[in-house]
Formats: structure tokens, C-alpha cells, sequence
């Protein structure tokens, strides 16, 4: 993705449907894409240190009920680089909608208690 793209407005967008909505739908995709990527980027006023261990995983219990609900775990791997590492594990593990939920549910959780972490990734 290109984080240069020009951002149109929706008046230009809707133009550019009438002549070409294929390249309208592409732009307007690309557009809603950067902009989660620039919400999800860690604040100029977060601090820069890590959270404590502890903390991390006080979040990752929470995260843990919801993702036993059905059948499924995950276990702290490592910290490093502001990229948090975890391992997933009962019905998680190899579940089509495992990358949802780290997603949508441990990352999300995760960010907004601790927005110096910048991202969250699976281990095998």
C-alpha cells in the first residue's frame, strides 16, 4: 500500500464512480485501509517504554476468557520492538478465523490498554 496515496473526498469519489466505479471502489478501499493504519499507529505522546510483563499479561488473561469461549487459548511468546508475540493455541490453532480474532480481539484489546505496543503477532 502506498502511503503517499492522495486521499479524495467524497465528492470526487462519486464522480470518478460515474465514469469508472471499478477505480473508484479500488481508491475508496485504499483510502479506508490507510486510514485504520494511521489510527492504529501508536500516539506521538505514548510513552515509549514498554509495559511491564505483568501488565501484558493481565491484558492477555482477558483476552484468554474471551477466546475460551470457544475452546481456544493463546500463551505469551515475547515482547520485542513494540511487536507483541503470542501463541495460539487450542481450537485456535489452525482455525480459519484465528487471524480474526488476534485481530479483532487480542489486538484490539491489547493496543488500547498498551498503544506502545504497535502490532500483534501469532508464533508456531
Amino acid at each position: 500500500m502506498k502511503l503517499d496515496a492522495p486521499f479524495y473526498t467524497e465528492e470526487e469519489l462519486d464522480a470518478l464512480y460515474e465514469t469508472n466505479p471499478v477505480e473508484a471502489m479500488r481508491i475508496s478501499r485504499e483510502q479506508h485501509l490507510l486510514r485504520t493504519q494511521l489510527a492504529r499507529a501508536v500516539p506521538a505522546g505514548a510513552a515509549a517504554e514498554p509495559p511491564a510483563r505483568g501488565e501484558i499479561e493481565s491484558t492477555l488473561e482477558e483476552a484468554r476468557r474471551i477466546l475460551r469461549r470457544d475452546g481456544g487459548d493463546l500463551e505469551f511468546a515475547e515482547l520485542a520492538g513494540g511487536v507483541l508475540r503470542v501463541r495460539l493455541k487450542g481450537a485456535c490453532a489452525g482455525c480459519p478465523r484465528a487471524a480474526l480474532d488476534l485481530r479483532n480481539v487480542v489486538e484490539a484489546l491489547v493496543r488500547r490498554r498498551h498503544p506502545q505496543i504497535a502490532r500483534v503477532e501469532n508464533v508456531y
